[in-house]
């Protein structure tokens, strides 16, 4: 399956990109709304992000050393969104659930005339300037502009009233930076579902603004009022805190999952690794829904992270993939004599209830899981309890 075009799933693209958009990060703040063919406007840094092929604190030092904080802070402040999403939803786990409980129902209460829109929007084909674009767009790519991915969820919602569930399912089938958290609660949002009552509603003149006349949909082919939806409040739950580190952990291998691909820095960099299993889930992508260039780039991007981590334990890497990836470790293990398998717990989504299922495969054969949380995300979800601008005024007042 070719890769999209234009991300190349390594560490050392994603460090080349953040190098070449440096120059023009001081200028985001003015900028980043404008939809422009290339997006060299925007840093496109979110696919590797996503993976952590390189990590939120490595990017916001980089243009806080070029940039002062006043120039940049607009752009800081887009990083911490994503971590936003994820603590949001780390504390209120059935927003995901609920959706995907919702996916399947909805598409097969889907008929006629409906389902026909539905089909016809999925393959940019309403007629409707600049939605066609960004629907063909992010199948070819996967990647749209965040300001085009407001207006599509907006016409996909209140224009052509399809369910906003299958819309998210549309973006987290194609989109390379598919987070779970930041797509699933993004829909939320503009539905008026995430803020009780507040919606987004997408303008003709907005678009025509922002993607300097490229695109200029008929006012009357958009909708005028986007009346929020509702739902059943969602329950709060406890963000999951690690447990203290074995004071010995014997020896200890490392499951590598495509949701931290930067195990060989920071907190892991200096444990003695003996072994690193990075085996791919075979059916993962049926199971969770991605199109073969998502599962593709998926792939490479686990296999660079194997291969970086490799070097610098020093230790053989597992690679391949399996029909059961819980078992699969749990014999590895074994027949490596670990006493423990370390790894970053994966976030509310499908590599958790991997990672899960992988936990009780190694109790089964007495191997010991030991779950580790990066410092940024141990540091920032407490704060994401409410809205974002309260998230925000307490990172920021942080330094």
């Amino acid at each position: 399956m070719a890769l999209p075009p234009t991300f190349t799933p390594t560490r050392q693209a994603a460090l080349a990109r953040l190098e070449a958009y440096l120059p023009a990060a001081g200028r985001y703040g003015a900028e980043r709304n404008f939809v422009r063919p290339g997006h060299d406007n925007v840093s496109r840094l979110s696919p590797w992000l996503q993976k952590r092929l390189i990590r939120e604190e490595e990017v916001v030092a980089a243009v806080r050393a070029r940039w002062s904080f006043e120039a940049v802070e607009k752009f800081v402040q887009e990083v911490h969104w994503r971590t936003y999403w994820k603590g949001w939803l780390e504390q209120r786990p059935a927003a995901w659930t609920r959706w995907q409980a919702a996916v399947p129902r909805r598409r097969d209460g889907l008929a006629g005339e409906r389902r026909a829109d539905w089909e016809a929007a999925r393959e940019g084909r309403t007629g409707i300037d600049g939605f066609d674009d960004w629907a063909r767009e992010l199948v070819a790519t996967g990647y749209l502009h965040n300001h085009a991915r407001m207006w599509f969820a907006s016409i996909w919602v209140f224009t052509l009233r399809l369910p906003w569930e299958l819309g998210a399912d549309f973006f987290h089938t194609h989109l390379l930076d598919a987070d779970v958290a930041s797509n699933t609660l993004s829909w939320r949002w503009v539905a008026g579902l995430q803020t009780a009552g507040k919606t987004y509603l997408a303008r003709a003149d907005n678009i025509a603004k922002y993607t300097d006349g490229r695109h200029r949909p008929a006012a009357h082919r958009l909708a005028t009022e986007a009346l929020a939806l509702s739902e059943e409040p969602l329950p709060k739950v406890a963000a999951w805190v690690p447990a203290p580190a074995a004071a010995e952990r014997g020896r200890a291998g490392l499951w590598l999952h495509p949701e931290d691909l930067s195990a060989e820095i920071g907190e892991l960099a200096d444990a003695r690794i003996e072994a690193i299993n990075a085996i791919w889930p075979a059916g993962m992508a049926r199971e969770v829904g991605w199109a073969p260039a998502v599962e593709a780039w998926t792939r490479a991007a686990l296999g660079d992270g194997a291969e970086r981590a490799g070097r610098r334990f020093g230790a053989p890497v597992a690679a391949g993939e399996t029909s059961d990836v819980a078992e699969a470790v749990a014999e590895w293990a074994r027949v490596a004599g670990l006493d423990t398998v370390i790894a970053y717990r994966p976030f509310v989504g499908p590599w958790l209830a991997k990672g899960l299922a992988v936990e009780a495969a190694l109790a089964r054969v007495g191997v010991r899981m030991e779950w580790r949380r990066r410092a940024w995300d141990a540091t920032h979800f407490p704060h994401a309890t409410r809205g974002y601008f309260p998230f925000w005024e307490r990172i920021r007042s942080a330094g």
